[in-house]
């Protein structure tokens, strides 16, 4: 067993970067052989969407990798039972062993491994892998963010209409917008994190969801967003924070600079 070093001496930003990049792409691995298989899924209780045999194996995977090399690091989980200790923890992971499980169900390849590690309430290392995609993004704090090692920037476009946008229609409608919707041409993809690493590399100009989401859904896409030069806030403009007794966030809203100010406009009307 990996010993954990001693708290004056934990990893870096990028080498715990590193531990979850390696860790996704074994995970991302393992998930492949349960795509487009008829997989067994069932629905979980509360509505709260499907899951899967694939994302109880990935996540049992991930959690033996990742705490046995790091013991004493707290877990939180989407498809863990929560553990309060991780709330006095000094560094926990954060994880969504499939985001995108609609996605993975329907034989769409928009589904990714997403693996955050939370210090203090910010993020400091993270990594969303799409498998089917063959595709990773990767950041650590103060350290960029790449997707397949190569720098990622958000979109150099400064002006709102016309602008590509990320998310579900009720998201963009007028109640939201005391301003005026934003007039965007909108898309929509299931998996949340994906959706934050789009807007990281500039293939999507914004994206905005106004619902609380869980922290599972957008810890490790965050911190790739704000490293390549993306602003994210919640729905208010507020710095998002993680490892909450409650982990949610109320709302995203991601987007580079000049399009960020416009968007916080409309929503203060």
């Amino acid at each position: 067993m990996a010993l954990e070093p001693a708290a004056a001496l934990r990893p870096s930003p990028e080498e715990e970067r590193d531990l979850l990049v390696s860790a996704a792409v074994e995970a991302g691995a393992l998930a492949l052989p349960f795509f487009r298989s008829g997989v067994e899924s069932w629905e979980k209780a509360g509505d709260a969407g499907p899951v899967s045999e694939a994302d109880l194996a990935v996540n049992r995977s991930l959690e033996e990798r990742l705490l046995v090399s790091r013991p004493s690091y707290g877990w939180l989980s989407e498809e863990s039972e929560d553990d309060p200790g991780r709330l006095t923890a000094e560094r926990v992971f954060i994880v969504d062993p499939i985001d995108g499980t609609r996605a993975f169900l329907k034989g769409e390849t928009g589904f990714a491994v997403a693996l955050a590690l939370v210090e203090g309430g910010q993020v400091i290392a993270s990594v969303v892998h799409l498998p089917a995609r063959g595709e990773t993004y990767a950041a650590a704090l103060g350290s960029g963010a790449t997707m397949n090692g190569n720098v990622i920037a958000p979109s150099a476009r400064s002006s709102l209409p016309g602008a590509t946008a990320l998310g579900a229609k009720p998201s963009y409608t007028a109640s939201h917008w005391p301003g005026g919707s934003p007039p965007v041409d909108r898309v929509f993809r299931h998996a949340l994190e994906w959706r934050l690493c789009m807007i990281a590399a500039g293939e999507f100009d914004l994206m905005a969801t106004m619902r609380d989401a869980f922290e599972w859904d957008v810890a490790a896409g965050a911190l790739i967003a704000a490293e390549a030069g993306a602003i994210i806030t919640d729905r208010d403009g507020h710095p998002l924070a993680f490892n909450n007794p409650d982990p949610k966030v109320p709302g995203v809203i991601v987007a580079p600079p000049p399009l960020h100010a416009a968007l916080m406009t409309l929503r203060r009307g």
